[in-house]
């Protein structure tokens, strides 16, 4: 599935600013537009949004999403609305009141909710519900999943950051141990490893897991060991616990990367960041959206979005990446589409991965 006719130049550059204006005016399930649109059809269209633990205003792909809801209120005229949790216990009362709330798509947001979410769309099966990093369990036909290969990007970045070491040492922190996070870090460490075959360097990485995905306190802690440790580029894929990691680098003056959004417009604070992983959760939201809606997307789908879809990259702007690393970066995501490069997600085909290089 192609994401709309956005050119490979455009992905790159594409980012949450403008959607975070968007995401900044949410606020509860109230804060949602007060008037309902229509479809083609004519008929009122409501999608509400259910947030992992990590909230709306996550710097993250719930803020993403969120901002994705805003622009498809924009464009449409649909009323969306969130309901945000607090805790795991939040994810089934969250979903079951936008049941109740009569929506005509229900969205749960992050691989922490797709076990709630499967059972809710067991439960109702009359209500449409779609998924952002989580799975449609036995092809519910009221059901669709969204997911990126984020070990593209990934990849991407752990080239950029072997390239940009100083030290020979560069890391990762990654948030609750998952296979979604896992990917992110082969991804990551599969690039650093690319990179070092192709420059004839010996660049070590360092890995760990806050076990969290807002302790930015322990993010910050962990990044202030490896940093210690000698890590001069560092990597995560931990949400808020992220956010410490990021700060801790500032601090230090090491180079950091972000993750999802282009963290170093987020953030302009931390002057340390180079680029960032990103994920255009908020096209998914709009396209798969719309597509619900009018009926070129079915349900019962488990959708995999790529870099051949434009649904990752890297940010355009590169003042603190050299041109040569750059380009060179954004020459791998044309590999990546050609199908040139396999890029590994998980352990055993990292293993494989190195050993063909």
């Amino acid at each position: 599935m192609a994401m709309g006719s956005i050119t490979r130049r455009s992905m790159l550059g594409m980012m949450g600013m403008g959607a975070l204006t968007l995401a900044a005016c949410g606020g509860s399930s109230e804060s949602g537009a007060e008037s309902g649109g229509a479809d083609a059809a004519g008929t009122n269209v409501k999608i509400e949004m259910v947030t992992d633990t990590g909230g709306v205003n996550d710097q993250s792909f719930n803020q993403l999403a969120w901002a994705g809801m805003g622009q498809l209120q924009e464009e449409t005229g649909w009323e969306v609305s969130y309901l945000e949790s607090k805790q795991d216990s939040d994810y089934m009362t969250n979903l079951d009141k936008a049941v109740d709330d009569e929506a005509s798509i229900v969205w749960g947001i992050g691989f922490s909710m797709s076990d709630a979410i499967n059972a809710v769309a067991d439960q109702n099966p009359d209500v449409t519900f779609a998924s952002i990093e989580g799975t449609n369990e036995n092809s519910k036909e009221n059901l669709t999943a969204v997911a990126f290969k984020s070990e593209e990007p990934s990849f991407v970045v752990g080239y950029i950051a072997a390239r940009m070491s100083e030290s020979g040492k560069v890391g990762f922190i990654g948030g609750m141990e998952s296979e979604t996070i896992k990917a992110f870090e082969y991804g990551y460490y599969a690039g650093v490893e690319y990179a070092n075959k192709e420059n004839g360097t010996s660049v070590t990485y360092q890995g760990q897991y806050a076990e969290s995905f807002s302790d930015a306190a322990k993010g910050k802690s962990i990044a202030q060991k490896m940093i210690k440790d000698g890590c001069d580029v560092m990597f995560h894929a931990a949400g808020g616990a992220g956010v410490g990691m990021l700060e801790a680098c500032n601090d230090s003056k090491v180079f950091s990367i972000g993750v999802d959004q282009d963290q170093a417009a987020l953030f302009p604070e931390y002057e340390t960041i180079v680029t960032s992983a990103l994920k255009r959760v908020d096209n998914a939201v709009i396209v798969v959206s719309k597509g619900i809606i009018d009926g070129s997307i079915e349900g019962g789908q488990n959708l995999m979005l790529g870099a051949a879809d434009d649904a990752v990259g890297i940010p355009e702007g590169h003042d603190k990446v050299p041109d040569d690393v750059y380009e060179a970066a954004v020459a791998l995501f044309d590999d990546i589409k050609a199908g040139d490069i396999v890029v590994p997600a998980d352990k055993d085909a990292f293993d494989a991965f190195v050993k063909s290089l």
